[in-house]
């Protein structure tokens, strides 16, 4: 059976307080405890109040990673900021060799998509690792695996 609201009774032009005393419908009404919630705008946001805003849409868990993963791949840009990748490599190269002061604008370029398209394949390879082994997220074992299957790199 389906289930139906109750409505709220309506009482008389003259309704008496808690005291006992009556009050006329003309006078002020006794002072309640709490403010009456509104019916029409529940906490859920259902309805649209004058004066609320309305909540944002909300996604299931996973819907916005896995559409930030499509654009991803979709894309040819580089995905490391290239400021960034340069300071990174004016600085090691510093380190290692103080001489090397200054970077062909295209031996950058090169650099960056080299290390990129490492990561990348070594982030499919991890993944893979992942999936066999059963589990969903990254651990650092798949990561040494991917590399040990790879022979990339030396494992640390």
């Amino acid at each position: 059976m389906a289930r139906t609201k109750q409505l709220a009774k309506r009482s008389s032009s003259k309704a008496k307080h808690k005291t006992g005393v009556a009050y006329n419908s003309t006078s002020t009404p006794p002072p309640r405890k709490s403010p009456r919630k509104n019916p029409a705008s529940s906490e859920a946001g259902a309805g649209a109040g004058a004066g609320e805003s309305k909540r944002r849409h909300r996604h299931k868990p996973g819907t916005q990673s896995l559409r930030e993963v499509r654009r991803l791949q979709k894309t040819v840009n580089l995905l490391i900021p290239a400021a960034p990748f340069i300071r990174t490599v004016r600085e090691i190269s510093n380190y290692f060799a103080p001489e090397v002061t200054r970077w062909q604008a295209e031996a950058l370029q090169a650099l960056q998509e080299a290390a990129e398209d490492y990561l990348v394949q070594l982030f499919e390879d991890s993944m893979l690792c992942s999936i066999h082994a059963k589990h969903v997220t990254l651990m650092k074992k798949d990561w040494e695996l991917a590399r040990r299957l790879g022979k990339k790199g030396q494992p640390y």
